[in-house]
């Protein structure tokens, strides 16, 4: 009997993540793509009903099952690389391009669509068909002839360029290691000694061995004395996958043409659409009404960050002379500084704040979190995992007679690794939906993934405030996509909003690892097991906007790079960047830092010309905080059971069935004002004169 693909399975079960090995993935695609084709091919027949559920009984569910599946192709492939998975995902990435393009762009079921009765449809229904049919014509389903093909041929090179782009950046960091002797880190954590050594001796070498994760680059250019050495590690990072890397190999992994190639394509893609610019296509179907509207924010946010920004320089360059002796401190100074000012400040250090975050606490306190704001139980659960460190949980609701309904999953993935993408996100693995197929009710499930440091010495993994807050981010994007209470899955949980408002849950959640309450649940110290001491929080809160201007710029120089990067056909990527900087930064850089050659979110992570995104829903967010804020003045805690309803029956639950700004004016009673966005960012304080 042959041995079933794993990626075939019914889309019901749990993907087969242990089993599923990189020859599966030609056989399943072929397989999914043959019966989504057949699928396109009966539902655009003249005599075929233009009725949705017919539709989506027969469509939909073909391309969800080659969604999954590809989903968790794609997971991998940045979760567990290999050679043997690279080749086979690439080989396999055209064809299924070139099918989501050709569905996208389809006439014949464009017209299907638009045949279908509005006053057959719920509500649902009709606000699901009403994105489906602005997104066929941003697919390019009015193209005709030569423009329909080059815009397929288009969809199908910036697939391809994303994915050099993601694996360029992947093995330049990767590639990099750096040999030292235990003198020569003076000033590194023990948790990072610790794992640096061990990284040598399983590699059968001596001393330390550094690399350009987080969990290993941040602490050497925060605490690291040695001057020579940061300088080392911050030329490796600042320059990989660019003409400025060094080492063999460096040159097949410089992501310069590529970049180029890629806004070349984007602003031929926006003009065969009819639009100026890639950016107007961008922008056309979010929150933002133009890109003139988000240059004015980004530009008024600017202005008002400059002072605090100007006075945080100042500061570290006093500092830096007359306590550190650095007279001109470079870049690779900047990090060192500012952690030996803000440890004299305010007498602590993150590292001594590290102590108190263990990882299985941390997830402790933020599930008890969850569970009062929203109503709901999250527990273990049990699924095929791609890696020892993976966990599965699952997320359930209490019922009037004291059952439990199944709400969602998620797989956490916390660890950073070799052949694991940097950085940290969450991706759905399938939605809510209220199949057509079976009738039966699908519960949604979500990856989240993150890339903390490991556990040493037999000890829990320890987390900086920093990690925490990530964690927090990724799990209020997690939160949207489970809880939703849409049964339509295009518009269900995070399908469909708008992608400056996709942002608006992930942020809120951080607001709360500044709680002195829900802090209280998230700390025990690694080796005492007591909590967070109210002395250290206070130094951590009286910390909260240190160098908060400084901060703000940093988003807003890489807001407006991406913008303008996007405002016209021109592929100058760094004089645009030094253009940028000249106007926003206060911090100068070196010539051969490379940072967009590594700028993952614009070149392969879907925020071209959105980049802006995270402070437009940063207003959002801070103003719906407040509401909870504003409730604890009365009740003494921000942890509001009744406010927390409410944000998740008019944000959550709403998913994209109504626009994003109705869901914001539904939960908060009017608009969204920036006084939150100020305050909780330290630039409504006053200056000194």
């Amino acid at each position: 009997m042959p041995e079933l693909n794993p990626l075939l399975a019914p889309v019901a079960q749990h993907p087969d993540f242990a089993g599923v090995r990189a020859e599966h993935i030609a056989p399943a695609v072929a397989e999914h793509l043959k019966r989504a084709r057949a699928a396109l091919a009966q539902v655009t027949t003249p005599e075929f009903p233009a009725e949705w559920t017919a539709i989506a009984r027969v469509l939909d569910v073909a391309t969800e099952h080659l969604g999954v599946a590809w989903g968790v192709v794609s997971h991998l492939n940045g979760v567990a690389d290999t050679p043997e998975w690279r080749a086979a995902y690439n080989a396999a990435l055209p064809e299924v391009t070139a099918f989501w393009t050709e569905l996208g762009a389809n006439e014949a079921l464009f017209a299907k669509v638009q045949a279908i009765d509005p006053n057959s449809l719920n509500a649902e229904q009709a606000r699901a068909r009403e994105l489906a049919l602005r997104n066929f014509i941003l697919g390019g389903a009015k193209l005709q002839g030569e423009a329909k093909d080059r815009f397929a041929a288009i969809q199908e090179r910036q697939a391809e360029l994303a994915q050099a782009f993601s694996e360029h950046a992947l093995d330049a960091t990767d590639a990099f290691s750096l040999q030292v002797e235990r003198e020569r880190l003076q000033g590194l954590p023990e948790d990072v000694l610790h794992s640096t050594a061990a990284d040598a001796q399983a590699k059968g070498l001596g001393g330390h061995l550094l690399n350009l994760k987080m969990p290993c680059y941040l602490p050497v250019m925060q605490f690291a004395q040695d001057r020579a050495l940061r300088e080392t590690l911050y030329r490796a990072y600042v320059t990989r996958a660019s003409d400025q890397a060094e080492g063999e190999g460096a040159a097949e992994r410089d992501n310069s043409a590529l970049m180029r190639e890629i806004l070349a394509l984007r602003h031929e893609e926006a003009q065969l659409l009819g639009f100026a610019h890639y950016a107007a296509l961008s922008l056309a179907p979010k929150m933002a009404p133009d890109a003139q509207a988000v240059l004015q924010l980004m530009q008024d946010l600017a202005q008002r960050a400059r002072p605090y920004a100007e006075r945080d320089l100042a500061e570290l360059r006093s500092f830096a002379r007359e306590q550190l002796g650095l007279d001109d401190p470079q870049a690779w100074d900047w990090p060192f500084v500012s952690e030996r000012l803000k440890e004299q400040r305010y007498a602590y250090s993150e590292q001594e704040v590290k102590r108190y975050f263990q990882v299985p606490r941390v997830l402790d306190g933020l599930f008890k979190l969850v569970e009062r704001l929203f109503g709901v139980r999250i527990a273990a659960d049990q699924a095929p995992l791609w890696h020892d460190s993976v966990r599965f949980y699952r997320v359930e609701r209490a019922l009037p007679d004291g059952g439990l309904q199944l709400v969602g999953q998620f797989y956490l993935d916390p660890e950073a690794r070799a052949g694991k993408r940097g950085g940290a996100w969450m991706a759905d693995v399938r939605g809510r939906w209220l199949r057509p197929d079976t009738g039966d009710l699908q519960t949604p499930s979500a990856h989240m993934v993150c890339n903390f440091a490991k556990g040493v010495d037999g000890k829990p993994a320890l987390l900086t405030h920093d990690d925490v807050i990530t964690l927090f981010h990724e799990f209020g994007h997690a939160l949207h996509h489970m809880l939703t209470e849409v049964n339509e899955h295009d518009i269900a949980g995070i399908s469909g909003v708008e992608w400056d408002a996709v942002e608006l849950p992930s942020q809120f959640m951080e607001n709360f690892c500044w709680d002195w309450g829900v802090l209280q649940d998230l700390t025990a110290h690694v080796d005492t097991g007591e909590p967070l001491p109210r002395e250290l929080f206070d130094k951590m809160l009286a910390a909260r906007h240190f160098q908060s201007g400084m901060m703000m710029l940093r988003q807003i120089e890489f807001s407006l790079f991406d913008l303008r990067l996007h405002l016209s056909g021109d592929a100058d990527v760094m004089g645009t960047l030094q253009q940028v900087r000249d106007e926003i930064a206060v911090l100068p850089q070196p010539s051969y830092n490379r940072m967009p050659h590594t700028f993952s979110h614009i070149f392969a992570g879907g925020y071209a010309a959105g980049y802006y995104s995270y402070k437009w829903a940063e207003i959002l967010s801070a103003d719906a905080f407040a509401a909870f804020e504003e409730t604890a003045q009365a009740s003494g805690s921000v942890v509001d059971p009744a406010t927390g309803q409410r944000f998740w029956r008019e944000i959550l639950a709403a998913g994209a069935s109504r626009d994003a700004m109705d869901s914001f004016k539904a939960f908060r009673g009017r608009e969204p004002q920036i006084d939150a966005l100020l305050r909780h960012s330290g630039l409504a304080e006053e200056l000194a004169a």
